[in-house]
């Protein structure tokens, strides 16, 4: 009974909530997958319909309720090298084959679902918990640039290209101010954000984003205001139009797997870039939506159904794509919280490519442009510039690395980036914690009392505590203030008990853990005599199974 009342309350918890910025989204979604279409080099209808059948997948059977999916710029830009090359590959046959680099690109689909289905059995969606906040707030503020960025392609020439400013300054400005289509542009950008800002202090019944678009879109159709829209845009891009029958199943591509010889290392490597980028940038966006929501999504789940729907586009001819954090952000301020905004989002998407496209043909850009600027001010952790300056120093370059990498790379790349210098840097910081106090006991015994973390990084440091040729011929080591953390760790005990030994003194080591002990007396039966079992012994595991630890610690490679 509490299963199916969960179940319902994620579904929706309030449906005209839902239902509004389900269709708020659906416009939204609909200029992002025409652009990215463009983008990966293929036609705006396989967005489209990629952007359906990730939307109405993952809202279904994600792991996050109110998160949006669909084609995204982070995997269009990976796909572009490999289409481009089945192109090549397609004239080049005896038999020529038009557009074999999308047929590669849906082959390449289904192995990237297949990767992601495994990391969610084997769950590996637990892993983003390890990202540092600094890269969450370089990954959201890099993101917040690059949709700015984005949306500065959908603009007109503000002065012609063949005009320097410094060279014909004047001429340069009277260009400036005379181009009305720049003007009037801007104009309806300024309208769209004065909406979406104004109408929440009035009410927060109905999505802002939504009745921005409305009343921008009927004062240019009514007004007869000639201006840039979805429908002229796609078709300035090469596309004829959103007018297009359903995908059907692409039978071709599996009589295709022949053209692949020798090519597989290109589909694979591609196949795996895709998944991570896509599972990355899924996983972040369900992180951020989390903290928006304060409620917390189940990362192994996204990971299935990204996975899932990524491979139906491979099957049925969509792009693919992954979590959208604009759009997902756009819903979730619109009110959208559960799986049905989702799903309406995605049904309203496949709705105006088969029945609304002439009216959603005349929908203005800039208004769209108008939603995603106040995205981008929603997203951006403007905090950042106040604490950038309280933070230390190395998470201080973390964000700004992130950031700049994120704009310049992709998004991979400075996730991966940033929690490698994370971790670099918390490994550097715990290696120079380890401490040793010291003080002789009345019998002469000398007694070095270890403090911090012994792992790997630390190692040099505790060698360097220890005087072994003139220690005394007693020697008493106690870890009640460290933790052994690793195999390293236990080869660094293992060593410097033989230095003293073959000095022929005598040492004893207190206080480690029942891990610790059995890999020790694995490695030397003489350990028994060396270790002293204390009653307050602590109890911490290994990183590994002390079972599978059959050889003397000696000869491990560690």
């Amino acid at each position: 009974m509490i299963l199916g009342q969960t179940t319902r309350k994620n579904f929706t918890q309030n449906p005209k909530n839902d239902i509004l910025s389900g269709l708020t989204v659906a416009l939204a979604l609909v200029p992002e997958a025409v652009a990215f279409a463009f983008v990966a080099g293929v036609d705006p209808l396989v967005g489209l319909y990629g952007a359906f059948m990730m939307g109405i997948v993952t809202a279904l059977f994600g792991g996050r309720p109110g998160m949006i999916s669909g084609a995204t710029g982070a995997m269009a830009v990976v796909m572009v090298h490999l289409i481009q090359k089945g192109n090549e590959v397609g004239l080049n046959l005896e038999t020529p084959v038009e557009n074999l680099g999308l047929q590669w690109l849906f082959i390449t689909l289904l192995f990237v679902g297949g990767i992601q289905i495994l990391a969610g059995v084997f769950k590996l969606g637990k892993f983003v918990r390890l990202i540092p906040h600094p890269v969450m707030m370089g990954f959201v503020n890099g993101l917040a640039i690059v949709i700015f960025l984005s949306q500065l392609g959908l603009f007109p020439n503000a002065v012609p290209k063949d005009i320097s400013i410094w060279s014909n300054t004047s001429q340069w400005f009277s260009a400036l101010f005379t181009n009305t289509a720049f003007w009037k542009m801007m104009g309806f950008i300024g309208l769209t954000m004065a909406i979406m800002f104004g109408l929440p202090k009035l009410t927060k019944k109905i999505p802002a984003a939504l009745i921005a678009i409305v009343v921008v879109a009927g004062i240019t159709i009514f007004g007869g205001i000639e201006m840039s829209t979805v429908g002229s845009f796609i078709q300035e891009g090469g596309g004829k139009g959103l007018e297009g029958g359903l995908p059907t199943f692409q039978e071709q591509i599996f009589s295709l797997f022949g053209t692949l010889a020798g090519h597989w290392d290109l589909i694979l490597s591609t196949a795996f870039i895709l998944a991570a980028v896509g599972l990355i940038e899924s996983l972040m966006t369900l992180n951020l939506i989390d903290e928006m929501t304060e409620t917390r999504g189940n990362g192994n789940r996204e990971c299935m159904a990204q996975g899932g729907a990524n491979m139906l586009n491979g099957l049925f001819g969509g792009m693919g794509g992954c979590a959208m954090i604009g759009q997902s952000i756009i819903n979730v301020d619109s009110g959208g919280r559960g799986r049905l905004s989702g799903a309406v989002a995605a049904v309203a998407l496949l709705c105006f490519v088969l029945f609304g496209a002439p009216l959603i043909e005349q929908i203005p850009i800039a208004a769209l442009v108008g939603v995603m600027f106040m995205v981008v001010i929603g997203t951006f952790a403007w905090s950042s510039f106040r604490i950038i300056r309280k933070i230390p120093l190395s998470d201080a370059i973390v964000l700004i690395a992130v950031s700049a990498i994120t704009v310049w790379k992709d998004l991979a790349i400075a996730v991966i980036a940033g929690v490698i210098i994370s971790a670099l840097v918390f490994a550097w910081k715990n290696a120079t914690m380890i401490r040793a106090r010291k003080r002789i006991q009345p019998d002469g015994t000398k007694t070095y009392e270890i403090w911090g973390p012994l792992f790997f990084g630390s190692i040099q440091n505790f060698n360097s505590k220890f005087d072994v040729k003139n220690d005394p011929l007693k020697v008493e080591i106690d870890f009640i203030e460290s933790r052994v953390s690793d195999h390293s760790a236990l080869e660094a005990i293992f060593n410097l008990v033989n230095k003293y030994e073959a000095e022929g003194k005598s040492i004893k080591l207190r206080h480690l853990s029942e891990d610790c002990k059995v890999l020790l007396y694995k490695g030397s039966p003489k350990f028994k005599e060396v270790i002293v079992e204390d009653i307050d012994d602590p109890r911490y595991h290994l990183a590994a199974d002390p079972e599978k630890f059959t050889k003397p610690l000696s000869e491990y490679n560690i």
